[in-house]
């Protein structure tokens, strides 16, 4: 009888959400799309140094993953804009996490500013039943890490 990983091991959430959308290219076409939809040649722009092809490619993958939804803007030649999905809109907080985490240790990275005031926001895990600040991601405070 042949051993089945899937079923002795199930796959942790991390792992799923980096099937889905785990590349780098990925990553930052969904975060020029929280903006809003975006044509090709706006992603182009939106997403410095990724070429036509991966760009394609990623587009095609991340609708395939139900992320982002192509919608025509004209019909002769088809031209299509891309916009995220519920599910890619949900992207948004693990982006801006990431984000986050990315401005603490890189000398280059600006941190993300509350517009209204321009001082750096922080990230805090938060429950909404119990109403109070989970003090940080520990093993017996948080279940899959």
């Amino acid at each position: 009888m042949a051993y089945d990983r899937a079923v002795a091991h199930p796959q942790s959430p991390l792992a799923a959400a980096l099937e889905r959308v785990g590349d780098r290219w990925s990553l930052l076409v969904v975060e020029a799309l929280l903006a809003g939809a975006r044509r090709f040649n706006e992603l182009q722009v939106d997403v410095p140094g990724i070429a036509p092809n991966i760009l394609a490619d990623r587009l095609r993958r991340l609708e395939g993953e139900r992320v982002v939804v192509a919608r025509p803007y004209t019909e002769r030649p088809l031209r299509l804009a891309y916009e995220l999905s519920a599910e890619g809109q949900e992207l948004a907080g693990a982006l801006r996490l990431l984000a986050d985490w990315g401005s603490r240790v890189s000398r280059d990275a600006e941190p993300i500013r509350h517009a209204a005031c321009g001082t750096p926001v922080e990230a805090r895990w938060y429950c909404p039943t119990c109403e109070r600040v989970v003090p940080g991601v520990e093993a017996e405070e948080i279940r899959h890490l």
